[in-house]
């Protein structure tokens, strides 16, 4: 594949996750286009799709690198629309800046918070962001009279998993290593909304 293909593919990419995604490329890149050939067929035609992580976890981990790197402008605000669109939770973004803080340093951590205060506001986004997914699923399954306790009491071991920003999934062991149950809970806001409990065997 010749790197017009990748820059292309990553066009194309690129403009399925941002509103308006090609006209801001082209204006981002207005002066060097050359460097918006690369970056976007690098990051978007070729990163993007390598199969070993999905777009949420490719999101959070370069969301991260940017902040360890203190670049706060137009990179941060980039992921942080393409870090949604791949599934991100606001709140998980959140996360990402405060575990960066204890690797990359306080004073990058602080910046991005800075420039997300404006970034959120700008895009309608609630400050601060409700808890995420994970953490509203957490706590429902914490809560005794829990609809699935009966299943969570089968099993001694669960794993919880964002898999989108309103969709969590908890795998539930026992002895045997493939799960007994797993429950696909649907989240809106602070609330488990549904739990559908589906079990393999």
């Amino acid at each position: 594949m010749t790197m017009d293909d990748l820059h292309d593919r990553g066009r194309e990419n690129f403009a399925g996750l941002v509103e308006g995604g090609a006209a801001r490329l082209d204006a981002l890149f207005a002066t060097v286009p050359a460097l918006g050939e690369l970056a976007v067929g690098t990051v978007y035609g070729h990163l993007h799709e390598r199969p070993a992580l999905d777009g949420r976890t490719r999101e959070a981990a370069t969301l991260a690198a940017i902040v360890a790197s203190g670049m706060v402008g137009p990179p941060l605000s980039v992921h942080l629309r393409t870090g949604l669109a791949s599934g991100l939770s606001p709140a998980e973004v959140c996360e990402v800046v405060v575990q960066t803080a204890a690797f990359a340093g306080f004073p990058r951590a602080v910046s991005a918070a800075d420039q997300l205060n404006r970034l959120f506001e700008g895009h309608g986004l609630p400050i601060p962001p409700p808890p995420s997914p994970r953490e509203v699923v957490l706590a429902y399954l914490a809560e005794p009279e829990a609809e699935v306790g009966e299943v969570l009491g089968e099993f001694p071991r669960t794993e919880v998993q964002a898999t989108g920003p309103d969709r969590v999934l908890v795998s539930c062991f026992g002895d045997d290593p493939v799960p007994g149950a797993v429950l696909h809970c649907a989240v809106t806001g602070r609330e488990v909304a549904s739990v559908t409990v589906f079990r393999p065997r």
